[in-house]
């Protein structure tokens, strides 16, 4: 389903969408094609591009094609699914301890289309952290990993 969703290939294409899409909200799947796990977040993604369009543009990226970018968000697992507003990182309070992105797959289309309208609604009002209208029996459960503690 990957197919429909345009693909950034490097960190140059990254920061051009990040910093040139303005007053939406800039969705980044990262992960690979061939995992199952971003295969079905590739069809919930694709399936609510249109409906989203006025507030969100959506796209994948490889982890392995933009490593500068896997380090910097700490994407251990895939899919990880990022969100920046008008060039400014959004963060999202799932109720675990990373704010910094979504990890897993949405369990269901509508799940998705909730989080975009509350982070577009979010940034259009300034702020830079939003509370996750997603059930938390529908947010994936992981440990975070510290390295070299």
């Amino acid at each position: 389903m990957s197919l429909f969703l345009p693909k950034l290939a490097c960190k140059k294409d990254i920061d051009e969408v990040i910093k040139g899409v303005a007053e939406k909200v800039v969705v980044l799947r990262f992960g690979r094609d061939e995992d199952s796990v971003c295969l079905q977040l590739d069809e919930i993604l694709s399936k609510t591009a249109h409906d989203l369009s006025n507030m969100a543009s959506i796209y994948i990226v490889d982890v392995d094609k933009a490593p500068i970018y896997t380090r910097y968000f700490d994407i251990s697992y895939i899919p990880s699914t990022v969100f920046f507003f008008n060039g400014q990182h959004m963060k999202v309070d799932y109720g675990s301890p990373d704010h910094t992105k979504f990890v897993g797959s949405f369990k269901t289309k509508q799940d998705f289309m909730d989080l975009i309208e509350v982070i577009y609604r979010g940034a259009m009002r300034g702020k830079m952290i939003v509370q996750s209208p997603i059930d938390p029996q529908n947010i994936p459960k992981y440990d975070l990993l510290y390295h070299g503690i």
